[in-house]
């Protein structure tokens, strides 16, 4: 197996194991833990806060750029050559931001039943492995995102005439947000309960 496929794996790993130690040791205790608890849940604020600006902001922009393109086919017979590219563009953001609000709220990797049948030290256990899958995950995405990121970096979107970069940047900025939601949901669960989901 070649040694560069293995490199991002470990490093995931290492960084995962480290994260989830230093979330169980700040999530069971005041004075020094209080205070790194605190922090996290204060860059949690301000990160979630701006991925979902950002993220509103994606949608409405393919939104406005969609009609634009319905308009411009219908009412003029003349289509718009942007428009496509930039209602992806902007979806595939909204999609990577939102996986931090989708962390932070829970919805993502949740296994209510385990959770409901258990207490104490194994429901903490629980919670420390969907942590440690949420972040391994989002810890491969950022690597590979950021490796797709530079590698596409001197070819152009067709249609828009910018870099392709633009469009795969939204995987390693999402990541980065996602993880700062899963350690955060770890700190302060907030259990919005998915009752209605199939």
């Amino acid at each position: 197996m070649n040694m560069m496929n293995v490199v991002p794996l470990q490093v995931t790993g290492a960084a995962t194991l480290a994260v989830v130690l230093l979330a169980l040791w700040a999530a069971s205790g005041g004075g020094a833990r209080g205070a790194v608890r605190a922090m996290v849940l204060r860059l949690d604020r301000v990160a979630t806060g701006i991925a979902a600006i950002l993220a509103c902001l994606a949608l409405a922009i393919a939104v406005a750029a969609g009609l634009w393109q319905v308009f411009a086919r219908f009412a003029t017979e003349t289509p718009s050559i942007w428009s496509e590219a930039l209602v992806r563009t902007a979806l595939i953001w909204m999609a990577y931001l939102g996986v931090a609000l989708a962390l932070r709220g829970g919805a993502l990797v949740s296994i209510d039943v385990a959770h409901r049948l258990t207490s104490g030290a194994l429901r903490r256990s629980v919670e420390a492995a969907a942590l440690a899958c949420s972040l391994s995950l989002m810890g491969i995405m950022f690597w590979f995102g950021w490796t797709m990121t530079q590698r596409v970096q001197f070819q152009e979107m067709a249609g828009l005439e910018v870099s392709m970069s633009w469009g795969y940047a939204a995987i390693p900025i999402g990541a980065v947000f996602a993880m700062i939601g899963a350690v955060a949901h770890f700190l302060d669960r907030r259990d919005a309960e998915l009752e209605y989901a199939a």
